[in-house]
């Protein structure tokens, strides 16, 4: 068993096979879903499309915030963010709160870039989702509201 506390404190012990199976169930569909976010008609990359989600998700931002975001150096997502500038979904305008720093927004390209890739990426999940029982179905589906919350807790 593994222990850990619920929402109000109390301890709570969670069975610490199911624990790791779900890590391991995660990680995999992590890949998976990695791998289906790669837009390759546009030569963007998953870390790519992710720095353009959360641009599109949080509104204009310095490159060290989105940095900080993504979980990874401003100097690995700059490359990232040129090739992202350099095809039309994202510009860098001037802070107006600091005219030394710029803001990335995304472009009305960026944003279709998106919503054509989330679609593409529901497609595929939704072929898998068929392939499923109605059990397995529904259980995968009602996960999603407590998968957010784990995540926003973490973060």
């Amino acid at each position: 068993m593994s222990a850990g506390t619920d929402v109000v404190g109390e301890a709570i012990e969670l069975p610490q096979e199911q624990v790791t199976e779900l890590l391991i169930a995660l990680s995999r569909a992590r890949r998976w879903l990695s791998r289906l976010t790669a837009d390759q008609v546009n030569h963007v990359g998953s870390t790519g499309v992710s720095a353009l989600a959360e641009v599109v998700r949080s509104g204009p931002m310095r490159l060290g915030d989105l940095a900080a975001r993504e979980r990874v150096t401003a100097a690995t997502l700059s490359r990232v963010v040129a090739g992202l500038v350099e095809h039309g979904y994202l510009e860098r305008t001037a802070d107006p709160d600091d005219a030394r720093a710029g803001l990335l927004s995304a472009t009305p390209a960026g944003e279709q870039l998106l919503r054509d890739s989330r679609a593409r990426r529901s497609a595929e999940l939704a072929s898998g989702l068929r392939r499923l029982s109605e059990e397995e179905r529904t259980a995968v589906l009602f996960a999603a509201p407590a998968l957010h919350k784990l995540v926003d807790c973490a973060n």
